[in-house]
């Protein structure tokens, strides 16, 4: 299992010191280094920046919202950062919920699987350029057909002038609703989970295999499928010291990140068994009283999808996130508990010591954040 950071996306500006602190996860060897966005920061410019300074970590949007961007301006930056960090690049997409895409961008939300299905292929065909690129769909349309109201009828199919860098750039699908995961399995290189729960593995793998079982034998193989699960980590003596810092965040994706009777994270923590307090949960937060909200969160379910608590304990639980599908896990969280879990996994090898050694210049040098 690789550990990667997930930066997530900026508040109210960028993270201090989060420019040293991915430099350092550079020299340490971490896998990959995650940005996404919401409504605020892009998750593609940090990326070309901290690129720019870095030789070895993987740099992935996770993720880029697919109502952002065309397909075609989406291929075409995932082109341009693929070449700036030589093939060090992998395109996470996800389709975001109705409230950000019809507050934010305007659009109608509508059919998510089918338009991400479409929104792939068109990237793919970019990416690939073995060809104009042209698709006929009930999403999108290239070139645009003549007949369009308001069209000229001058649109030409075309190739992008960039060739690629590598014959594939990964695609990594956010998905938590089971079609979604299927369909990650499907048509893409990789999935990224939002709420991972190992004793939940049995019905993540199942979902997995329904996919893999329509994958398309031009696709790279099911054996290197990659599986990306963001895991907030917090290292405290006190278990319940270190889940207060994880609840706001619990208690802002289960109560904020949607309207009562649509919020895909909060339906799939319900999955979990925690719908009737997570219920509270989203009628606290609704109601304004965050921090009564974020007191709601039961410590038990923070436990399930977070470390949390001293690091020998966290070092007993890291087996079993181990045994699941999940094949690089996004750290989020203060840069401690990053060194503690690259620690705690790697400190077995000879090179795992040296890198634990070399955690007072990354703590020296890396910001303090929580997760968000």
């Amino acid at each position: 299992m690789r550990i990667g950071i997930q930066t997530g996306y900026w508040s109210r500006k960028p993270p201090k010191g989060i420019q040293q602190f991915i430099l350092a996860a550079d020299r340490l060897g971490l896998d990959s280094v995650w940005t996404a966005e919401a409504y605020g920061s892009d998750a593609f410019s940090p990326l070309a920046w901290w690129g720019s300074r870095t030789r070895n970590v993987r740099l992935g949007t996770g993720i880029a919202q697919l109502s952002a961007r065309t397909p075609t301006a989406t291929a075409m930056q995932a082109l341009t950062m693929d070449h700036l960090s030589r093939g060090r690049f992998v395109l996470g997409l996800g389709a975001s919920g109705p409230q950000v895409v019809e507050g934010w961008y305007g659009q109608p939300y509508k059919r998510p699987l089918a338009r991400t299905r479409e929104y792939v292929d068109i990237v793919r065909q970019v990416m690939r350029r073995e060809a104009p690129v042209t698709h006929d769909g009930s999403f999108y349309q290239l070139p645009l057909a003549p007949e369009t109201p308001g069209a000229t009828g001058l649109g030409k199919a075309l190739k992008p002038t960039v060739h690629p860098y590598r014959p594939e750039i990964p695609i990594v699908l956010a998905a938590q609703g089971p079609k979604n995961v299927a369909l990650a399995a499907e048509i893409a290189d990789g999935w990224m989970a939002g709420f991972y729960a190992p004793r939940m593995d049995a019905e993540f793998r199942a979902l997995l295999a329904e996919g893999f079982d329509a994958r398309s034998a031009e696709r790279s193989p099911s054996d290197r499928f990659e599986v990306c699960a963001t895991v907030p980590v917090v290292v405290r003596d006190d278990v319940e010291a270190a889940a207060d810092v994880i609840r706001p965040y619990i208690a802002l994706y289960a109560g904020g990140m949607g309207a009562k009777e649509a919020n895909f994270h909060k339906q799939s923590l319900d999955r979990l068994g925690y719908a009737e307090p997570l219920d509270k949960v989203q009628e606290l937060y609704l109601a304004g009283r965050k921090d009564e909200a974020a007191a709601a969160v039961p410590t038990q379910l923070v436990e399930e999808i977070a470390l949390v608590g001293p690091v020998d304990k966290i070092r007993r639980e890291l087996p079993t996130w181990e045994s699941t599908a999940i094949t690089t896990l996004l750290v989020q969280g203060d840069p401690s508990s990053v060194l503690a879990l690259l620690a705690a996994t790697q400190d077995r090898t000879v090179a795992g010591r040296a890198r634990a050694a070399a955690a007072a210049a990354f703590s020296r040098v890396a910001p303090t954040s929580a997760p968000r």
